[in-house]
């Protein structure tokens, strides 16, 4: 049995599963951290592999750019393959000036723009969490590995270029948001509803105030400082 976009059987994803966007990113995962990593799923080129961490079975799969994408990935992980810990591995933009490139964020809660999430609740807001045991382990995690990280809400959006980019932050920015990503809080809403954990660990890739961005050398080293955490969760 398999699902309509991934094409792996029963068995063989893990509980635990990490998610980038890029499916290219989930392939150097495998390939720089897994153990004996077997791809399980190349429909539409949206990689995903299965190997092992440290003895500890663990997947790691792609799921596109933004909330639309990632909700079909997320759904079918969790109802046809009995995920149970979903972990989003990605980049943000930061909107908060004292935020440094390369700093890793541990997402408390997500705000958004999804129309989905005003579909669901009806017009009503609801407050998009992660999972509290994920998120102390992972604070754990980055202590033992003498990893900075702040910890903080984000925002969701399905809108990736705007021409007053900086202004349409300012209230967020206001209101204590640490960056801008385009995932987070389809995952936690969708964890919530069907009753599994959720976390996401974000690498600041470029500050939206400021003005500054990461080369990709610098993005290479920072993501694996997150991928260092997320794999101490398997």
């Amino acid at each position: 049995m398999s699902s309509i976009h991934i094409e792996a059987k029963v068995g063989d994803i893990a509980e635990t599963v990490l998610l980038p966007g890029d499916p290219l990113r989930a392939k150097h995962v495998a390939e720089t951290f897994l153990e004996d990593a077997v791809c399980y799923n190349t429909v539409r080129n949206m990689f995903g592999f299965t190997g092992y961490y440290k003895g500890k079975k663990v997947s790691v799969q792609g799921t596109g750019m933004g909330m639309g994408s990632a909700a079909i990935y997320i759904h079918e992980l969790i109802n046809t393959y009995n995920a149970k810990n979903l972990i989003r591995v990605g980049t943000c933009g930061a909107i908060q000036k004292e935020i440094n490139l390369g700093q890793v964020l541990l997402a408390m809660s997500a705000s958004g723009d999804s129309d989905a999430n005003n579909l669901y609740f009806e017009g009503m807001h609801y407050a998009a969490t992660a999972d509290f045991d994920l998120l102390l382990k992972a604070y754990k995690a980055a202590q033992r590995l003498n990893i900075k990280t702040y910890k903080g809400s984000v925002f969701s959006t399905n809108t990736f270029y705007d021409d007053d980019i900086q202004n349409r932050w300012k209230k967020w920015q206001k209101h204590g948001i640490l960056g801008v990503e385009m995932e987070t809080q389809m995952l936690f809403t969708l964890a919530k509803r069907f009753g599994v954990k959720a976390l996401s660990i974000l690498t600041v890739s470029d500050n939206i105030i400021t003005g500054e961005a990461t080369s990709s050398k610098e993005r290479e080293q920072s993501f694996n400082d997150m991928m260092k955490i997320a794999l101490e969760l398997a």
